[in-house]
């Protein structure tokens, strides 16, 4: 396999609204309309033999909405923050931390977004990056923060199961973080920037600044490119040899700023007959070899640094 994505979105033609996008958009519920032209299949991962519920932590003054899944016995067992694409805690986010609890792991997905709104429900690309514009940088790191201090003080998640008194479901010694597209980028700088991180996985994330005046290239911030040196969490970087967003340039200059800076430990895979998003397999971009593979690296690196 050659070693890339899509920046925080595709282009236009990516994002047309279907009618099964139409169901069910609410918080935390349905397919992000923005997210493009939906498959007719879509995965769904069972409830059975799980724990979920939504919770809200608090982030300097902000009541944080997140969604948690986690085995129906967890006891201890590691951290997965997962990070959304610009669509925000949609279904297939929602499924994601599902799957995650299935493997055994506690699963938090935070609404980055919810400051400014919920994009999940527009179909005005215009109104989803003005909302996905808000979550800077500082403030997305100082959430990620605040959710690893909320599991310090809630290893019980807030609320003690009936019959089990207080017990400590999060291992809050193992947090790894994994994030698409937008969230791709933040689980690099989360490893850079937040001590407590002891790995990430970055689907598809952008790794240099975008060009000024570009979605997101106006904010005064560093980028993953710019931060190789600051990172103490190995990543495992999967991203797709045709997206038409990130240049392979710019995923050979990581390769090659890693290796500048010692890190072994790092990996950047690309799947070369990929598109941007091929792990979401809501929207026609999915690609089952690409995504099912990258899954199974996925589980052996939070396997083997969890």
């Amino acid at each position: 396999m050659v070693h890339l994505p899509r920046p925080e979105g595709a282009t236009d033609a990516d994002f047309k609204p279907t009618r099964r996008a139409l169901a069910g958009l609410m918080m935390f519920a349905g397919y992000a309309l923005g997210g493009g032209p939906a498959r007719a299949e879509t995965i769904t991962t069972s409830t059975e033999g799980l724990f979920t519920r939504e919770v809200t932590i608090p982030s300097n003054g902000f009541d944080l909405p997140a969604y948690v899944a986690m085995p129906a016995d967890a006891k201890k067992r590691p951290v997965v923050i997962v990070v959304s694409e610009i669509f925000g805690v949609h279904e297939y986010i929602r499924d994601t931390a599902r799957r995650l609890a299935k493997a055994g792991y506690v699963a938090i997905a935070p609404a980055f977004f919810a400051r400014a709104g919920d994009p999940a429900p527009l179909t005005d690309q215009d109104e989803i990056r003005k909302i996905v514009a808000t979550a800077t940088n500082a403030q997305v790191m100082g959430d990620i923060k605040a959710t690893v201090a909320w599991l310090k003080t809630n290893p019980d998640l807030g609320q003690p199961r009936k019959g089990l008194g207080k017990p400590k479901f999060a291992d809050i010694k193992r947090i790894g973080v994994t994030g698409f597209c937008w969230g791709g980028a933040v689980t690099w700088m989360a490893a850079a920037e937040v001590p407590e991180v002891k790995a990430g996985v970055a689907w598809y994330g952008r790794l240099a600044k975008p060009k000024a005046g570009a979605f997101l290239g106006d904010e005064a911030r560093q980028w993953p490119l710019d931060v190789v040196k600051q990172l103490h969490a190995p990543v495992l970087g999967l991203y797709a040899g045709q997206d038409q967003g990130i240049p392979l340039t710019d995923v050979e200059a990581m390769r090659a700023a890693l290796k500048a800076a010692g890190e072994k430990r790092d990996e950047i895979v690309v799947y070369p007959e990929a598109k941007h998003g091929f792990h979401a397999d809501y929207r026609q971009s999915y690609d089952q070899a690409a995504a099912e593979d990258g899954w199974k690296r996925l589980l052996a690196w939070f396997g083997k640094y969890l």
